[in-house]
């Protein structure tokens, strides 16, 4: 029997706790965290999610900005496992110091809507130790995510995620699980990482610059929204289209044009 939650909601923390039994427990069956995994759930707030993983894995790692909320975590998790409360911003947390090589992470949480796409980012920095991931967000965030070249919500997002991982949407969250409900709808996602990128970006750094100089051109044709990177003779010769736009290139694409020179070319 789970413990009962109760605080009151932060807006400034972008604070919609979960709190639908279903879905709970839908989300950890699909986790399926066994004993002995490294787990780490980012926001956990009242701990809906963590008291059942906790029962599963027996240890956890949780990442919580809201001070406050340690005490009454630590409260309704006592006795459930170990669980170790590191109190920090997520963006600027270092995940990787929580995995012991060979070991890797699997990391879970309801992502704030309005952090979820820089701490997506910032994941993507660390995929080197994350076995995989499954988080709640925004459901436009989760279609951005999985878009497809030529759709309206294929961007920046979608190619820096395809180039690094699998991407599965798995279930719709409406707002009433959530308490207060949000104002939009939510979706449940796994990432997991390709056990071989396959075509890895050269300069990562570099490939990041051109893929968000890109899509701030994105009404652009790529002559354009990719000068200073690429010519269009360069273009032509990879048998892109200089005269497509940046939503047309998929995610491969923007990897061979990076992939070009390790420095811009003259």
């Amino acid at each position: 029997m789970d413990k009962p939650l109760s605080h009151r909601p932060r807006k400034r923390f972008g604070q919609h706790f979960l709190h639908d039994p279903g879905i709970i427990q839908r989300i950890v069956d699909t986790v399926d965290a066994s004993e002995g995994e490294r787990v780490v759930e980012i926001g956990p707030g009242l701990g809906a999610i963590t008291q059942r993983l906790l029962r599963r894995t027996g240890s956890l790692d949780a990442v919580e900005l809201d001070r406050d909320l340690i005490p009454r975590l630590t409260a309704t998790c006592a006795g459930l496992g170990e669980l170790r409360i590191h109190q920090a911003d997520a963006l600027e947390f270092d995940f990787c110091a929580l995995a012991a090589a060979p070991e890797k992470l699997r990391i879970v949480g309801n992502l704030p809507y309005n952090v979820s796409t820089p701490l997506l980012f910032r994941l993507v920095e660390q995929r080197h130790c994350i076995q995989d991931m499954h988080f709640m967000l925004q459901k436009e965030v989760v279609e951005r995510i999985a878009a497809s070249p030529g759709s309206k919500r294929y961007g920046r997002l979608t190619i820096m995620l395809a180039i690094y991982f699998e991407a599965e949407p798995l279930f719709h969250i409406g707002p009433g699980a959530f308490n207060p409900p949000p104002r939009v709808d939510s979706a449940f996602l796994r990432l997991a990482p390709h056990p071989v990128t396959p075509l890895a970006p050269a300069d990562p750094l570099h490939f990041a610059n051109l893929v968000r100089q890109a899509f701030s051109f994105r009404r652009k044709t790529l002559r354009n929204a990719l000068a200073g990177f690429a010519t269009p003779a360069q273009l032509e010769q990879l048998g892109i289209d200089p005269g497509d736009r940046p939503e047309r290139l998929a995610p491969g694409d923007f990897v061979r044009v990076a992939n070009l020179a390790p420095d811009r070319p003259e």
